[in-house]
């Protein structure tokens, strides 16, 4: 399963700490494992139900915006250097990779075609995700950036990984729905 995931999701080896790229990629496993998604299933579903004729899918989402997220956290760098807040890249890099998670298991595939679960009308995926990076003993910052990533986090207290993810994907989310 790692492979899979990795071959997927290349940018997950962009998280230094081993322990925690490892435990990204366990949730992956999981959540692949739900549903028994084929890594062609993966390459063609939709990153969202939310719109009609989405040609962007989920899998280009999850890694544009993990890689959006990666410039903006450069950017912030190279121009304010030391003056910044600052920012846990690997943290970002895996709620980046973590945050949509669970649409694995808020999706599923009904006649060759992508729709919300029994499941999924019950648990939206910032949920599901949240509860597989608890069970993979994630830090609490990677949890917090799934939790508040969509509707669910409106008036939360955002840590600054979760800000910028947060614009980030609704930049992708925005632009290509």
């Amino acid at each position: 399963m790692k492979e899979l995931v990795v071959k997927l999701l290349p940018e997950v080896k962009e998280i230094k700490d081993q322990s925690l790229q490892n435990k990204v990629i366990a949730c992956w496993g999981d959540a692949i494992d739900f549903r028994g998604w084929t890594e062609e299933l993966l390459r063609n579903m939709p990153f969202t139900l939310l719109a009609e004729n989405v040609k962007i899918t989920f899998i280009d989402h999850v890694r544009a915006v993990c890689r959006m997220c990666m410039a903006v956290d450069d950017v912030l760098i190279d121009v304010h250097k030391d003056r910044r807040t600052k920012v846990n890249r690997d943290y970002l890099i895996a709620g980046a990779l973590l945050a949509d998670v669970g649409k694995l298991m808020e999706f599923e595939i009904v006649d060759g075609q992508p729709v919300k679960s029994d499941y999924g009308k019950h648990i939206r995926h910032p949920f599901s995700g949240v509860g597989l990076a608890f069970k993979h003993d994630l830090p609490s910052e990677v949890m917090h950036v799934i939790a508040t990533h969509s509707k669910e986090g409106a008036g939360e207290k955002l840590l600054p990984e979760s800000i910028i993810f947060h614009h980030c994907d609704f930049i992708d989310f925005e632009l290509v729905k």
